[in-house]
């Protein structure tokens, strides 16, 4: 099953960028031979519309058009269910198993993602309560994209 991070926004040269690649070669690597690959990114520009709803709304649909019809939708959003990692990695496997072509992970910009996605989405799932900048939303995700295939493959790397 094909993974794919979709992103508004471009992450900058830096640490984030760094740990980012580090993590998602990482989660490539393990994915591999629980049939969790390939994982690919797809950052896509932010909107400059005047008010934040305009920018939802643009920012969503240029999105949503660049993601397979085929996969999964899943949206990152702070008023989304969270789960735990053991949950993630359950999520992740019984897509597979079920025969989902590939999942998308839908992260929205500075002013989040329209409701509109939301309601495509197979899942609206949060990180957490806190706000983070996105770039680290797509480390945390990355990090977690790889724990679950270690909790898939029963790899010591997670102890809950």
């Amino acid at each position: 099953m094909r993974l794919l991070i979709a992103a508004i926004g471009k992450l900058k040269q830096g640490p984030e960028r760094d740990l980012f690649a580090h993590y998602l070669g990482r989660a490539e690597a393990a994915g591999r031979k629980l049939h969790l690959s390939p994982l690919n990114v797809l950052e896509v520009a932010e909107s400059r519309a005047a008010t934040a709803k305009a920018r939802m709304q643009a920012e969503a649909e240029t999105l949503l058009a660049k993601i397979p019809a085929s996969h999964k939708l899943v949206c990152l959003d702070p008023g989304g269910e969270p789960i735990a990692s053991e949950a993630f990695a359950s999520l992740l496997a019984k897509y597979r198993d079920d025969g989902a072509d590939g999942v998308a992970f839908a992260i929205g910009g500075a002013d989040g993602l329209a409701r509109e996605a939301h309601a495509k989405a197979a899942k609206v799932l949060s990180l957490g309560p806190m706000t983070l900048p996105h770039g680290l939303v797509r480390v945390v995700l990355a990090e977690q994209l790889y724990r679950a295939a270690t909790i898939l493959a029963g790899h010591p790397y997670h102890r809950a």
